[in-house]
């Protein structure tokens, strides 16, 4: 390469990512004075990264980023108060690569049918290495194709599979599945079935069970079925899909070749069509002790109901391992019928604060908590 041309890549890519800190491509101020939240919580703009989904955080406090219809992943550098220094990108021209996971100094990236490894990341961020294909025998299909990816407790990596359409019955080996595999892609295995489409998911700290969100099906009206919020506290368990919906509603076309009894119910019912994602227990300690162990979920939002639901990340409260209140945590992202944001990720930092990615708006923001903005005045 001759230097002119490096020289021009160059300065594109600063210009890029100075775009991506300072607003986005459009630059457009956002309008978090219209964030409801609790008393004492404040949220405060990260940095603009296009159509945010999945976060993860590596060791050196870099947050990576994957971007579902973007096609790429990137990596925002934080300093030690969790603001932004810069960002690079990881990579681009992926096919749909929403999921974003770390261990052991490598990031690990859903691209639909592949799972892409980037090693010692952090320490190449200006120059990323090529990837290293994990797997590659994934299904490719595009519906329900993205996939939130983590690790869990026991080392391995935790993989969904949606259903390839709205409502249907396909291979229970292949689909409508929560996968997992050894973090060099073997051993792969089927850890629960009946799971139309898991975007998020994380571990009780107390127990180490595993807890995901799961996307009901279209076309029974505005309020059926709901989302779900599942408990899932060993591999082999059935959650229901295709024959039935919120542990009750027997699917009109499934429902009769298998009874809801069979099948574990949800922990927690959410709204219907709330789109229900990332969703993520709090682990920290800056946000007051009611919300400690909770879990905080990003509702993406409805995309066919008659009035518009969800937006809003929500909040579960657990009594031990049950579930026993859902309400809003964070509102604002929806005006009337018209939103500015959609809410696809949390994620916890080790200060105790709480980040928000946002798909519509290319946003990440992070909410804190102010002990002294709590006090009545």
């Amino acid at each position: 390469m001759d230097i002119g041309r490096w020289m021009q890549q160059g300065a594109a890519a600063l210009l890029a990512g100075l775009a991506c800190l300072s607003g986005g491509a459009a630059g457009d101020a956002l309008p978090l004075e219209r964030i409801v939240l609790p008393p004492g919580f404040r949220i405060e703009l990260v940095a603009r990264i296009e159509n945010a989904r999945q976060m993860a955080l590596g060791e050196r406090n870099t947050l990576f980023v994957g971007s579902l219809r973007a096609g790429k992943v990137h990596a925002l550098e934080l300093d030690e108060h969790y603001r932004a220094r810069r960002v690079h990108l990881i990579a681009s021209d992926l096919r749909m690569p929403a999921g974003v996971a770390w261990r052991d100094g490598s990031l690990y990236v859903s691209a639909v049918e592949r799972i892409l490894r980037y090693d010692d990341i952090e320490r190449r961020l200006a120059a990323p290495p090529a990837p290293v294909t994990i797997r590659a025998d994934l299904p490719r299909e595009a519906h329900h194709g993205w996939r939130f990816i983590a690790f869990g407790p026991d080392g391995w990596l935790y993989v969904p599979v949606g259903a390839p359409c709205n409502i249907c019955a396909p291979d229970p080996d292949r689909y409508a599945a929560i996968l997992r595999m050894r973090p060099d892609g073997s051993e792969l295995q089927t850890f629960a079935r009946g799971v139309r489409n898991s975007v998020g998911f994380d571990w009780n700290p107390q127990d180490g069970t595993l807890w995901f969100t799961d996307n009901g099906r279209d076309w029974l009206g505005d309020d059926a079925p709901p989302d779900e919020l599942d408990h899932a506290p060993r591999a082999g368990l059935h959650f229901g899909y295709p024959y039935c919906h919120g542990g009750t509603l027997a699917d009109p076309d499934f429902g009769r070749q298998r009874a809801c009894a069979e099948f574990v119910a949800p922990a927690q019912n959410l709204g219907a069509h709330v789109a229900a994602l990332g969703m993520r227990f709090y682990t920290g300690t800056q946000f007051p002790a009611a919300y400690r162990g909770q879990i905080f979920i990003a509702e993406h939002g409805s995309w066919n109901r008659s009035r518009k639901s969800g937006y809003r990340i929500s909040l579960v409260r657990l009594a031990g391992s049950r579930a026993v209140a859902y309400e809003s945590f964070a509102s604002g992202w929806l005006q009337g019928e018209t939103a500015w944001g959609r809410p696809a990720d949390v994620l916890v930092l080790p200060d105790g604060s709480l980040l928000v990615a946002d798909d519509h708006a290319g946003a990440i923001y992070r909410i804190v908590y102010d002990t002294r903005a709590a006090l009545p005045s």
